[in-house]
């Protein structure tokens, strides 16, 4: 598999949808495509085209995420993703050129999610780098595992679903540079291998993650926290700063869960 971390011009692809906020805007994947709560409103107050165009669109992008994570990629057809969203094949068109339009503009609108969950994780956890590094690494990982749907199509379907995608994922781990700079301690390298080195760490997570979903054990996310912690503050403080933050991380704290996911501390409601 290839992988180029690099920062790339973003061309060739749709441009990326601002970043929503985090407590109103879901994970794909975080609830049913055939969510009650969003059945198209009919009769005299019935919704705007504007508003059922955009509640198809959030339906869709739950339906596409289940059907690929349960199907994979090459499986799961258009026709499979309409019917988990109850959206007919006509207003999935209106939206999607076809179904490797659809999973990307999934996968940006997910990741623009995590990533904001993460920034405002990184930004709430104060100035220490480690502290907030820290923070940010436990909320994608228990965000993850709270929607295992979206880790399995956006960590391991993308390299199924072509070069625009792989593209996308590059494009993604790039933006994972921004908990590493500025606040963090700089390494004794010089600039460019120093950006190697995050260039290395980064790769390093997202291949340690992405293995524990193919393997179906999206669950255990969190528990990597602490070796985790280690791998990403080592190489820049030196092995006692890394083992003390991976220490202070096996001390635990409260449970993140993706916006509307259900919370595993808790029993689960129906479906949804």
């Amino acid at each position: 598999m290839s992988m180029s971390l690099a920062p790339h011009p973003e061309t060739g692809s749709a441009p990326l949808p601002p970043e929503p906020r985090p407590d109103s805007t879901p994970l794909p994947g975080a609830r049913p495509g055939r969510d009650p709560e969003r059945a198209i409103k009919r009769g005299p107050r019935r919704q705007s085209a504007e508003a059922v165009a955009a509640t198809q669109r959030d339906r869709l992008f739950d339906g596409l995420v289940h059907e690929v994570a349960a199907r994979g990629y090459d499986n799961a057809r258009v026709t499979d993703i309409c019917g988990a969203a109850g959206v007919t094949r006509p207003a999935f068109y209106a939206l999607f050129a076809g179904k490797e339009d659809a999973f990307l503009a999934t996968y940006r609108h997910g990741t623009a999610v995590l990533l904001r969950l993460m920034d405002d994780a990184y930004a709430g956890a104060g100035p220490d780098w480690t502290a907030a590094a820290r923070a940010a690494l436990r909320t994608l990982l228990e965000v993850l595992a709270s929607v295992p749907a979206f880790a399995r199509m956006a960590l391991v379907e993308i390299d199924a679903a072509g070069p625009a995608a792989r593209d996308e994922r590059d494009l993604l781990l790039s933006r994972f540079h921004r908990f590493f700079h500025p606040a963090r301690p700089r390494s004794p390298l010089s600039p460019e291998e120093d950006d190697l080195l995050v260039t290395t760490v980064v790769a390093g997570i997202y291949g340690t993650l992405r293995l524990r979903v193919s393997q179906g054990r999206t669950a255990e996310l969190p528990r990597l926290l602490p070796v985790l912690t280690y791998a990403m503050t080592a190489p820049f403080l030196g092995p006692g700063a890394g083992d003390r933050a991976a220490r202070a991380a096996d001390a635990g704290g409260p449970g993140v869960t993706a916006p509307c996911a259900v919370d595993p501390a808790r029993p689960a409601r129906g479906d949804g």
